[in-house]
């Protein structure tokens, strides 16, 4: 492999370092890229991604191999955070991890690499890939808590015709115990959480600096005004906490939770316990992304809505407009309009769609 170049995507986390290092160790042409995808300081003036980039330095120096640093922030706020804040302001929960994959690593990024010479791309993502002539499978990860297909649910079968996954047959202890056999520097180092551009901050404060927030009426499903928030962009489907309105004279004595926002109207909606309403059997999504053709125009399968949430199985029903019907044999507490829901059958992730509404059947 020692004339193949592999332009690995470098995060100065534990998984991107883990996956050069076990790419050089087999022989390829290692090259390390650090993607620059947000412009910000912090209070003292640094750039936020300094630490990130030292660590890429540090990583690379110790693995003995080359590194760069190219910026696609411009991508990234034209087509994943300008989305982002028109999903909220729509009263839907977006999830732009999804997004920075299909329209920059796997799109910008690859260009840039392979204008770099690169024979394939190389990320730290826990999945699989499986080649069938000119047909590019994305299979689930051996670690299944560590999954990442479902952040990879919208790239296309062409994004993954020469990439690599180095750490698709690892477990996460696996991956601890090879960065400290390669003596990386961030073998202990926190896994990354939350939204990358927002990071440790406030995500009220963060949010409220895109989008202007209007103070409007917490409501009963009858209309019943029990409280008052500070912008229904704020509350997610499903959120039990910091809904400061706490008991009721008249209440059941069991917590409330959000069950809906009129953006329209500014109202965000509640209920009290866990009421049936909630529960949904169906989801339409829209504009799904197959990356590999389904088995039929029906077909049983299982399906995430969340990251990390147990597979549920499902039937799929293909429309004609290019959505999809899903259909559960259990129902799913707190579908949230535009998130993803993904759909696997056996190992393979065929795609996604963003949640358009969710039903009882």
């Amino acid at each position: 492999m020692s004339n193949k170049r592999v332009i690995v995507g470098m995060s100065g986390g534990v998984d991107s370092a883990v996956a050069a290092a076990l790419l050089k160790e087999q022989g390829y042409d290692v090259v390390g890229l650090y993607m620059s995808n947000w412009k910000e300081t912090d209070q003292s003036g640094c750039c936020t991604g300094e630490e990130d980039w030292s660590d890429v330095r540090n990583i690379c120096d110790k693995i003995g191999i080359p590194y760069y640093s190219s910026d696609f922030s411009k991508q990234y706020m034209d087509n994943v955070f300008k989305l982002f804040v028109e999903e909220y302001k729509k009263g839907r929960t977006p999830n732009p991890d999804v997004l920075c994959n299909r329209e920059v690593k796997f799109g910008p990024f690859a260009d840039f690499a392979r204008e770099m010479g690169a024979d394939y791309i190389a990320t730290g993502h826990y999945c699989r890939v499986r080649h069938d002539g000119d047909t590019h499978y994305l299979l689930r990860a051996k670690d299944d808590n560590k999954d990442q297909t479902y952040f990879l649910n919208q790239v296309s079968s062409h994004q993954l015709r020469d990439v690599i996954f180095p750490l698709g047959d690892m477990t996460k202890p696996e991956v601890r115990e090879a960065a400290r056999k390669f003596d990386i520097p961030v073998a202990e180092k926190k896994d990354s959480t939350g939204i990358c551009f927002i990071g440790e901050r406030n995500f009220r404060q963060f949010l409220s600096q895109y989008i202007p927030m209007k103070a409007g009426d917490i409501v009963t499903q009858d209309g019943k005004v029990i409280g008052r928030h500070n912008g229904v962009y704020y509350y997610t489907i499903g959120q039990r906490r910091g809904l400061g309105i706490g008991g009721l004279a008249d209440g059941n004595g069991e917590r409330w939770f959000v069950l809906a926002k009129d953006v329209e109207k500014n109202l965000l909606i509640v209920s009290q316990g866990e009421d049936d309403i909630l529960f949904k059997n169906t989801l339409e999504t829209e504009s799904f992304n197959f990356i590999t053709p389904p088995p039929a125009r029906e077909f049983d399968c299982e399906v995430r809505i969340k990251h990390r949430q147990p597979l549920q199985k499902a039937r799929a029903y293909l429309k004609d407009n290019g959505d999809v019907r899903i259909v559960f044999e259990q129902k799913q507490r707190a579908i949230a309009a535009g998130q993803y829901a993904v759909i696997y059958v056996d190992d393979v992730c065929l795609g996604g769609g963003v949640i358009n509404r969710a039903f009882d059947l």
